[in-house]
């Protein structure tokens, strides 16, 4: 495809790695023709990588093949998914898995990039609604006011709630900042 024809989030191969396309901008120097200064995101090690390249040049597109998994459980450092088309079994390691440990319990629906029938990128749900294992008792008449204390949840994860939060409560966690967000009603 033409430079001029990409956009933000393509997937695309340069020097046989895989690259996402976070940021570019059009810029027209002084002398000579348009540029597109851009930022790409590398796939495997996360390395961010600014390339300027010219409006007529050509980069080829990679088409990743989003596929729907349920997480199945964990070994320490391996963690099991099964396709949920054909059944298939998948392990990633901790490296390929980033923070899904900490937010996933089994059977939890995801969604992972496959690029040449290996793993890419693993997408996590935006928010996961889990159950409160242990914190602090509840405070009479405190208020959310700015005052939270940390609770450990199913998946062993502690994150800061507000003084209201009980132990066996479920409460709905932001998987991209780790934080909480609302108490779930059943």
């Amino acid at each position: 495809m033409k430079v001029s024809d990409m956009k933000k989030g393509m997937t695309v191969l340069i020097d046989g790695i895989l690259y996402v396309i976070v940021d570019y901008q059009h810029v027209k120097l002084g002398k000579g023709g348009a540029v597109y200064q851009t930022k790409f995101k590398n796939l495997v090690d996360g390395g961010i990588r600014d390339i300027r390249l010219r409006a007529e040049e050509t980069i080829e597109e990679a088409y990743l093949d989003k596929r729907n998994f349920e997480y199945l459980y964990s070994s320490p450092n391996e963690h099991v998914f099964m396709d949920l088309e054909n059944y298939d079994q998948i392990t990633l390691d901790d490296d390929a898995f980033g923070d899904g440990p900490k937010f996933l319990k089994e059977n939890e629906k995801i969604q992972i990039s496959m690029y040449n029938e290996k793993p890419v990128v693993v997408t996590l749900p935006n928010t996961v609604d889990l159950t409160v294992k242990d914190t602090a008792p509840e405070i009479k008449g405190a208020t959310a006011t700015n005052q939270y204390k940390p609770a450990t949840l199913e998946t062993g994860f502690e994150v800061q709630v507000p003084p209201f939060i009980k132990i066996g409560e479920k409460i709905r966690v932001d998987t991209r900042s780790g934080e909480y967000v609302t108490r779930v009603k059943d």
